[in-house]
C-alpha cells in the first residue's frame, strides 16, 4: 500500500484509508462484535493504516470497537476520531441545540474518547460539524492545549467552508478537512481545494463511492434496512435513483475498458486527483475491502481523467445530500 502525507503536517497514513462507522451506524444494524474486529484486523494487514471513528457512531459503540480491533496494533496505525454533538456521558443525543463543541465539553469528549479507544493519544481529532454557537478559535484553542497535553498529535474539521477552515488554522494548524467528495459530488474543488493547496491542509473525503451508489450496486428498486440513513437521504429517493443511475452506467462502461469494476474506477479517481488526498470509504465485508483496496493500483492517465469529467458532466445529479434537518448542520 502506497503512502500519502495529509498536507504539510507531516503526518503520513496508507493512501487509502477505512471509514468505520458502517460497522456501528448509518447503514442498517451493526455488524457482530467479531466481525468487525476482523475486518479491521485485516485491513491491516492489508496495508491500511488509517481508521475513521466518532463518538456520535453509536453512539460510542464504534470508537469502543476500533479500540478493541486495533489494540494489538496501535503503533502501527493512525486513529481519527470526532467531536461535536451534544451527547451526554451516558448517551444521550440531545436536538437543541444538536452540536455543542464548547471548550470544556471538547475537553470531556477527548477524555472520553481515549478512554472507550484505550489509547493514550488521539492521532486525529476533527469538530464534526462547525458549531455556530461557538467560535471556532475557541474551539481551535481547545484543541491546541490538548495537543500541548500529548493527548491529541492532530486537529482537523468536517464539513467546514473557507472562513472557518483559515480562522481556526491561524489558532492551531489544520492537518486535515474532512467532507463528503466523489464523482458526484464535486463541490469543494472551486473554493475548498485552493485554500487547503495554500494552507498545506489534506482533505480525506467521506463517501467516495457515493454511499455505495456509484460501485453499481443499488438501483431505484433497492429496499435499505429501516434503520439505513438513505432512507432519508433525497438523493435516494427511487426517483432520484432512476434518475442518477445513468452516471453509474457510464463508470461501469468505462470499468469495463480498464478492467476494473465501477468502485476501483471512482475510488481511482479521487486518489488521482491530488496527493494529499486520502479517501475513506466503509465496508462491512471483507470482499469489497480487498476491491477497495485494489483502486490503489489502478492507473488512470491524463486521458483517462479528461474522460471522466467528460462523461460524468453530462448526468446532472438528482437530490440533496441531506435531509432538511441533516443539510442545517452542513456549514458551507
Amino acid at each position: 500500500m502506497q503512502k500519502r502525507k495529509l498536507g504539510k503536517s507531516g503526518l503520513e497514513v496508507s493512501a487509502l484509508g477505512l471509514g468505520c462507522m458502517g460497522l456501528s451506524f448509518g447503514y442498517g444494524p451493526a455488524v457482530e462484535r467479531e466481525t468487525g474486529i476482523r475486518l479491521i484486523r485485516s485491513a491491516v494487514e492489508k496495508g491500511i493504516t488509517f481508521f475513521d471513528t466518532a463518538e456520535v457512531y453509536g453512539p460510542f459503540s464504534n470508537e469502543e470497537l476500533v479500540g478493541e480491533a486495533l489494540a494489538p496494533l496501535r503503533d502501527k496505525v493512525v486513529i481519527a476520531t470526532k467531536f461535536g454533538f451534544n451527547i451526554d456521558a451516558d448517551g444521550t443525543q440531545h436536538s437543541d441545540p444538536p452540536l455543542n463543541s464548547r471548550t470544556t465539553h471538547i475537553k470531556e469528549v477527548a477524555e472520553a474518547s481515549l478512554k472507550r479507544l484505550g489509547t493514550d493519544r488521539i492521532d486525529l481529532f476533527y469538530q464534526h460539524r462547525v458549531d455556530p454557537n461557538v467560535p471556532i478559535e475557541d474551539v481551535a484553542g481547545a484543541v491546541k492545549d490538548l495537543i500541548d497535553e500529548g493527548k491529541v498529535l492532530h486537529f482537523g474539521l468536517s464539513e467546514a467552508g473557507v472562513d472557518v477552515i483559515r480562522r481556526a488554522h491561524a489558532i492551531q494548524p489544520v492537518t486535515a478537512l474532512q467532507s463528503e467528495y466523489s464523482l458526484w459530488w464535486r463541490e469543494q474543488e472551486e473554493e475548498i481545494f485552493p485554500v487547503l493547496e495554500e494552507l498545506g491542509i489534506g482533505f480525506v473525503p467521506f463517501s467516495p463511492l457515493g454511499r455505495g451508489f456509484l460501485t453499481g450496486k443499488i438501483d431505484e428498486n433497492t429496499a435499505f434496512d429501516s434503520k439505513d440513513f438513505r432512507n432519508t437521504s433525497p438523493r435516494f429517493s427511487p426517483e432520484a435513483r432512476k434518475a442518477n443511475q445513468a452516471i453509474v452506467d457510464l463508470i461501469a462502461d468505462f470499468a469495463k475498458a480498464k478492467n476494473a469494476t465501477p468502485a476501483q474506477i471512482a475510488l481511482a479517481w479521487v486518489l488521482a486527483q491530488k496527493d494529499w488526498i486520502v479517501p475513506i470509504p466503509g465496508t462491512t465485508k471483507l470482499h469489497r475491502l480487498e476491491e477497495n483496496i485494489g483502486a490503489t493500483e489502478v492507473e488512470l492517465t491524463a486521458d483517462d481523467l479528461s474522460e471522466l469529467d467528460s462523461l460524468t458532466a453530462e448526468v446532472e445529479v438528482q437530490g440533496d445530500r441531506y435531509s432538511e434537518g441533516s443539510q442545517k448542520l452542513v456549514n458551507r
